[in-house]
């Protein structure tokens, strides 16, 4: 296993869940919600930089079949932009199949999700984006720890 801190983003239209491991690289916590738009790349810069993360893993959300469809090309963009902005901090794609769905079980099991009173719904999304996150840095810090191998595919940068 490498030691070493790692940035999870999971990019969605609105917000960008980040999720940070110990320098470990055991487990995943959350970090914080993105909006995305103009300065999104410039906050996850810092946050990398802040963490000292010496990789960074963003969430490629293919289909149930494993086919990509506009989501996972705009993911495959942003990681892209990520991986030239970050150069030589390494930008890897992650499956992230069913992240979100796991994030909103694990949350509804939780003590306060989903009652009376809780956190309307911009605040609530706003957790789960970061859950999908911490969701997929673990699984990609589990896959790394069973195959001794990193996860995903490297987005190459181009020159």
């Amino acid at each position: 296993m490498r030691h070493g801190v790692r940035l999870a983003v999971d990019p969605g239209d609105a917000r960008i869940g980040v999720a940070a491991s110990d320098p470990s690289g055991l487990i995943a916590s959350p970090v914080e919600t993105v909006r995305r738009g103009s300065g999104d790349v410039d906050r996850i810069t810092a946050l990398v930089l802040e963490r000292e993360a010496r990789e960074v893993v963003v969430g490629l959300p293919a289909s149930l079949s494993g086919a990509e469809g506009p989501a996972a090309r705009k993911a495959r963009a942003f990681a892209a932009l990520l991986a030239r902005r970050l150069d030589p901090v390494p930008v890897r794609l992650v499956d992230e199949r069913m992240t979100t769905v796991t994030a909103q079980q694990q949350l509804q099991a939780g003590a306060s999700y989903g009652r009376r009173g809780a956190k309307g719904g911009k605040a609530r999304r706003s957790v789960i984006d970061q859950a999908a996150a911490v969701v997929l840095l673990q699984a990609a810090l589990d896959a790394e720890r069973s195959s001794g191998r990193p996860p995903g595919e490297i987005v190459e940068v181009e020159r």
